[in-house]
């Protein structure tokens, strides 16, 4: 099955994938091309590499550039240890429900929240 997910330019009658984003801050008569968004938005415009680079804009416009910083998009030290540190909270092993000294059993648990029941001494 084909990858549906893959954007193509908005120029008229290109088919190739689009890999910056355009867009137009009217207020300062600035047209910005950047990474691709991570969402298409409807006032954007999604550019292939061609129509990027040869990219003008309107007399008395200001064309600005933004090019990624390649260390930026790999991820960082902090993604890597709360990676790490996901991975143990969902391996570890699940305790059976127990009283809490507050009367509560907790029923179910995601990451460091906890959903807890009031437990009545009938049930203990």
């Amino acid at each position: 099955m084909p990858n549906v997910s893959v954007r193509r330019c908005s120029k008229p009658s290109c088919s190739r994938t689009a890999v910056a984003t355009l867009t137009y801050v009217y207020a300062d008569s600035t047209a910005v091309l950047g990474p691709l968004a991570v969402y298409a938005e409807p006032h954007c415009y999604d550019m292939c590499e061609k129509h990027s680079e040869r990219l003008t804009a309107p007399r008395g416009w200001e064309v600005v550039r933004l090019a990624p910083d390649p260390d930026a998009l790999r991820p960082s030290n902090d993604d890597l240890e709360a990676l790490a540190n996901a991975v143990r909270e969902a391996a570890r092993p699940r305790v059976d429900a127990r009283v809490e000294e507050t009367g509560s059993v907790e029923v179910s648990r995601r990451g460091h929240l906890r959903v807890l029941r009031s437990v009545t001494d009938a049930e203990v």
